[in-house]
């Protein structure tokens, strides 16, 4: 009887040691690695676009008369812009990723492959995680209607403002992200944001969405947009 009971003290310890290890893991360790991985793309981003401002422009006289400059399609797991939300801090910046698989979400946000592009017409909807892989997210639930969402391209500021949310709702609601978003209170085609997070704070079974209308757009040369002026 004494051998059982050992034998099965041990095994509760070394479960015990196992779930303390893995709840460790998704703590901290992913969050190290997301935080990590946001960096980076944040740094290759102002890379790129430092380069690119470097570029010398083409001269009137080699341009094709009436062609126009469309500008390149989003690739998937790539950061083309980076987001700035001042109610969930000052610091708070995160780049924003094309396509939703787990491999993206893990570095940043995640624009939804098949909605607007940054700044034109219908709905440029991202997600982003809640909680693990950096939380990007843990403080959805304290946006407010009126609160900035800022993006940049590394040539525009984009400036949106919240209108409606947090809306709490089901993962099967897609047409949160429609282009004229149901239950927004929109009710034409314009200029919107959607942003969409999981919820309850460490749960998958609802999810959070808040909407926004693009309120400006600046150069990036004319400096910061005044919802980042400190």
């Amino acid at each position: 009887m004494r051998v059982i009971v050992r034998t099965v003290s041990e095994l509760c310890i070394t479960v015990g040691t196992l779930i303390v290890l893995f709840v460790a893991y998704v703590l901290f360790w992913t969050g190290v690695r997301a935080d990590g991985a946001m960096n980076d793309q944040i740094d290759q981003l102002h890379r790129q676009w430092s380069r690119g401002s470097m570029q010398p422009a083409a001269a009137a006289g080699e341009r094709k008369p009436g062609a126009e400059t469309k500008p390149a399609p989003y690739r998937y797991g790539k950061a083309f812009a980076i987001m700035y939300i001042p109610r969930l801090g000052f610091t708070w910046n995160k780049p924003v990723l094309e396509g939703t698989g787990r491999d993206v979400l893990e570095k940043g946000l995640a624009h939804y492959a098949r909605t607007a592009r940054l700044g034109e017409e219908g709905n440029f909807a991202v997600a982003g995680h809640r909680r693990t892989y950096g939380d990007p997210f843990k403080d959805f639930p304290e946006l407010r209607p009126g609160d900035a969402v800022v993006l940049t391209d590394g040539t525009t500021w984009f400036t949106y403002r919240i209108d409606k949310g947090p809306y709490k709702t089901v993962p099967t609601d897609v047409e949160v992200i429609d282009p004229v978003p149901r239950k927004s209170g929109y009710t034409r085609p314009g200029r919107y944001l959607t942003l969409t997070t999981c919820d309850p704070e460490w749960g998958h079974s609802h999810r959070l969405i808040v909407w926004a209308h693009l309120d400006s757009t600046q150069s990036v040369e004319a400096g910061e947009p005044e919802a980042l002026r400190r």
